[in-house]
């Protein structure tokens, strides 16, 4: 019996080192909340370039990328960068007004549940990750990038991060779906 359940482990861990979130993929919905309780939604960002945070209040690294996106922020979002943080570590939703003020971020950052960003993210809840997590989304609506669970260093580093934003605010926002007003 125990040979069976050290084997069905074995082969657990085996499956799940090969896991890896699907990429491109379509984005889908997600809410987090503000520290003032206004819920915010993924689609509401559609036509921008966002990069997602998903961040943990108690991590310098986490501090140190929220202040790196910030600096991007006043750079390309006058050209359609986004940046959003989101924190789901215990306690986030006390925590999160005390790490934008240590961090002095400019950019939304509030709180979600750690089962929905998980899936989100496409990570199994028994899968170990690091944090933060990146997500990189066009225009429309398309996950583009995102850092494995164990990181990655093109996510981290800010050259190559420019890189990948300046790239995807080069290509049109999708276009409207709007029916064009008809003529009189």
């Amino acid at each position: 019996m125990r040979r069976v359940i050290l084997v069905s482990i074995v082969l657990l861990a085996l499956a799940l080192a090969g896991v890896a979130a699907e990429i491109p993929r379509r984005a889908p919905e997600f809410a987090f909340q503000l520290p003032g309780g206004q819920q915010v939604l993924l689609s509401e960002y559609r036509g921008k370039v966002v990069l997602l945070e998903m961040l943990y209040t108690t991590c310098p690294h986490c501090q140190h990328s929220a202040q790196m996106l910030s600096r991007l922020a006043k750079e390309y979002g006058p050209r359609g960068f986004q940046p959003l943080g989101v924190a789901f570590n215990d306690m986030a939703s006390l925590l999160v007004p005390d790490f934008i003020k240590q961090a002095q971020v400019d950019f939304p950052i509030g709180y979600a549940p750690r089962d929905p960003v998980l899936a989100f993210l496409q990570h199994p809840s028994i899968l170990r990750f690091v944090v933060p997590q990146m997500v990189l989304v066009d225009r429309k609506g398309t996950i583009q990038g995102q850092t494995t669970a164990e990181g990655n260093e093109a996510f981290y580093e800010e050259k190559s991060l420019r890189a990948k934003i300046e790239a995807l605010l080069k290509e049109p926002a999708a276009a409207s779906k709007k029916a064009a007003p008809k003529k009189k």
